[in-house]
């Protein structure tokens, strides 16, 4: 896979992060019940997106960068910001307009730096010690349900996220899954990695929707979004030999910085709030 595939699967799965959320919203509105509205077909249709959003935010992962993928699924929040302005006529203000188009510029720099990188070859102390952080994070995660702030519930989500995209870098895929899927699934089962992005993923999902659910839309996703492109970016950059294209070193840091100052605005814009709601469904 050459790296301008792999930016397209990164690109697509901001774009269905985005429209999965607003479709989400839609559907959520549109139940009787909590229970109802999840089983709408607007919101199975955005559980859908995420879903596959997911997928090809993973498969990007096999050879960029994590900053960059990290950087461009952060757009996610432009997408969102401008279908719900479409579709559900969210107020957009002069600021988020702004915040949008630094995203697509900083977004453009990022994809020029990030140049194609070989499959990570992590040792099995740094694959066994990224699926120990995210049991770590979990435990920590369960201690925040209880007694901490939205705002430790959402850092730890970050946290938990970023872990999710480590693990899928240091991930190496099975050779030929499609002809021999019996051998390809016992592969993963037994990678320490694979178990670190389940576990890091479950609990990045659950930490989400508790900061939602108890605090303001805004601070949560603003935090969420500034330690989960921050914390694995670093991260891969040291521990994975993610790198940059020479000479677009400083470019490529200050695209992931505005990346991140672009996030932090689009997480208090109206139309995150309005669809941020559709994240706090669960049963109850």
């Amino acid at each position: 896979m050459t790296s301008g595939l792999a930016l397209t699967f990164a690109l697509g799965a901001a774009f269905g992060y985005g429209v999965g959320s607003v479709l989400q919203a839609v559907g959520a509105r549109r139940g009787a019940s909590t229970l109802r509205a999840l089983g709408h077909p607007l919101y199975l249709a955005g559980l859908a997106c995420d879903t596959l959003a997911w997928l090809a935010s993973l498969v990007a992962l096999q050879k960029l960068p994590v900053y960059a993928v990290q950087s461009v699924t952060a757009g996610s929040l432009a997408v969102t910001v401008v279908v719900a302005r479409i579709v559900l006529g969210a107020r957009l203000r002069r600021r988020d307009t702004g915040a949008i188009l630094l995203t697509v510029a900083a977004l453009t720099v990022i994809s020029l730096a990030a140049g194609p990188e070989p499959p990570v070859t992590a040792s099995t102390a740094l694959r066994v010690g990224l699926a120990g952080a995210a049991v770590l994070t979990a435990i920590a995660g369960l201690a925040a349900l209880r007694v901490a702030r939205p705002i430790v519930a959402a850092t730890l989500a970050g946290l938990a996220w970023g872990i999710t995209a480590l693990c899928a870098r240091a991930l190496t895929a099975p050779p030929d899954p499609l002809g021999h899927p019996g051998v390809a699934a016992w592969e993963l089962l037994k990678e320490p990695v694979t178990w670190g992005l389940v576990v890091s993923g479950v609990a990045g999902t659950v930490l989400y929707a508790h900061a939602l659910r108890h605090g303001q839309v805004g601070p949560v996703t603003a935090v969420l979004w500034a330690v989960e492109i921050v914390v694995p970016s670093v991260a891969g950059v040291l521990l994975l030999g993610d790198g940059v294209r020479a000479g677009w070193l400083p470019w490529a840091v200050l695209a992931t910085l505005t990346t991140v100052a672009a996030a932090i605005v689009l997480a208090g814009a109206p139309g995150t709030a309005d669809t941020a709601a559709a994240d706090d469904h669960t049963p109850g």
